[in-house]
């Protein structure tokens, strides 16, 4: 005779592992939804300051996309109730993986485009390792993090 277990158990063992990985698909999202509503604004910028030739350098160019995507990350996290530190963690995932291309991309070893494709490709699995780092904190429900708000 099999043993029936209640539903319940089996959710709950496998929630953390659902909420890590929601986690995850939320902070993507929130970055792409950075890059296309931020987008416009520095454009504006730019060119209201006569600085349009900025975006022409691909090291710039990744600069603010990672500004921008790092912007709309940290306030979903804010949102969540992430402290500062997890914010800052995640925010250096963003950048490190393009600033580590900047010197092949100087010595002429990669291109702009292809900066910009390996910086992001780069990304998911930095923000992964900050997330394992912290595993905890990511595979909880949103309503039990302790902010310093």
């Amino acid at each position: 005779m099999t043993e029936i277990r209640p539903a319940v158990a089996t959710k709950t063992r496998t929630m953390p592992g659902r909420r890590f990985w929601l986690h995850f698909l939320e902070m993507v999202v929130a970055m792409v939804v950075g890059m296309i509503a931020l987008a416009p604004v520095w454009d504006l910028a730019v060119d209201a300051l006569g600085w349009s030739d900025l975006f022409d350098r691909p090291d710039l160019a990744a600069l603010v996309m990672a500004t921008n995507m790092t912007i709309a990350m940290t306030l979903l996290m804010r949102y969540h109730r992430h402290g500062w530190v997890p914010c800052a963690e995640m925010a250096a995932a963003m950048y490190i993986p393009f600033v580590v291309l900047f010197p092949p991309l100087w010595a002429g070893l990669l291109s702009g485009m292809t900066l910009m494709i390996v910086g992001h490709i780069l990304m998911l699995p930095a923000m992964l390792a900050v997330m394992l780092w912290r595993r905890e904190e990511y595979s909880m429900d949103h309503r039990a993090h302790r902010s310093q708000r």
